[in-house]
């Protein structure tokens, strides 16, 4: 029991935004996870670099703030994972696209 009570009253605790905005920034990974079920040509290359350059900037903050939240880092790493995944599929895909396009002009 005192292991919850610290845990409940500690600067990352569930009283506190270092614990509720990684819970809720885990959406994006979920998010990211169901994408990868979707066709590449669905996929927006631009957002998901942007969401990759996000979950690298949120990493660093999450490892720079004092105290350390390894649940906002746990959660950027994953979503950066997860996008870098879905960015090569995107980029496969207009590989795929572009060979395509040049035999049909050959």
């Amino acid at each position: 029991m005192s292991y919850f009570r610290a845990f409940l009253n500690s600067p990352v605790g569930p009283k506190t935004t270092h614990f509720w905005g990684p819970m809720a920034n885990w959406g994006f990974v979920i998010s990211g996870v169901m994408d990868s079920q979707k066709p590449p040509d669905a996929i927006s290359g631009n957002m998901t670099s942007v969401l990759c350059v996000y979950s690298l900037l949120c990493m660093r903050f999450a490892w720079m703030v004092r105290p350390r939240n390894y649940l906002l880092l746990a959660c950027h790493a994953s979503n950066e994972s997860v996008q870098l995944y879905q960015l090569s599929r995107w980029l496969k895909h207009q590989r795929y696209l572009s060979q395509k396009e040049e035999s049909v002009s050959s």
